[in-house]
C-alpha cells in the first residue's frame, strides 16, 4: 500500500469508476451518466486511489439556487474498507459544498447498510426520513442530513 490520494475524477477515471459501481447491489450508474456528471458544473466526482488503484468514489450534486448539497453515491471497494476512505471522500465533498455556500448536506442510504449508517452517524449525519421501497430492489432507504455551517 502506498499513500491514499483523494482527488477530483476525470474522464480517464471512468473505467475504474464503473468497476467500483459493480459493488452496488443495484441502482448502478452508467458510463453515459458518469460522463455527463463529469461535464456539468452542478456535479463533482471524487476518486480515492492508492498505488494507481481506484479504491473508492463519491458523487456530489448541487443546484445553483439551493442551500442543500446531495451526496448521490459513495462506494469503496470491499477489500479496502476500514481504511477511512469513505470518510475522506465525504470530507472532500463537504469542503466543496461549504465553498459553494451550501448550508446542508443530504444523502440517502439503504436501511440495511449498517456499516454506512454507522459511518454517517460518526460524521455527524442524522437520519431524518424513512424512504419505503426506495431502491431498485425494493429495499427501504433512509434520508440523512448534516448542517454544514459552524
Amino acid at each position: 500500500m502506498g499513500t491514499l490520494q483523494v482527488r477530483r475524477a476525470a474522464a480517464g477515471d471512468i473505467p475504474a469508476l464503473l468497476a467500483l459501481e459493480r459493488h452496488f447491489p443495484g441502482d448502478r450508474m452508467s458510463e453515459r451518466s458518469m460522463r455527463r456528471l463529469l461535464a456539468v458544473p452542478s456535479a463533482a466526482i471524487w476518486v480515492a486511489r492508492d498505488g494507481g488503484v481506484s479504491l473508492g468514489s463519491l458523487v456530489l450534486l448541487t443546484r445553483r439556487n439551493s442551500g442543500v448539497a446531495r451526496i448521490y453515491s459513495v462506494v469503496v471497494d470491499p477489500a479496502a474498507r476500514g481504511r477511512g476512505i469513505a470518510g475522506r471522500l465525504v470530507a472532500a465533498a463537504e469542503r466543496l459544498a461549504r465553498l459553494g455556500k451550501k448550508a446542508l448536506m443530504s444523502l440517502e442510504v439503504r436501511a440495511d447498510n449498517a456499516p454506512a449508517r454507522a459511518l454517517y452517524r460518526r460524521l455527524g449525519y442524522a437520519e431524518t426520513a424513512t424512504l419505503r421501497s426506495y431502491y431498485e430492489d425494493g429495499a427501504d432507504g433512509l434520508r440523512l442530513r448534516k448542517p454544514l455551517s459552524g
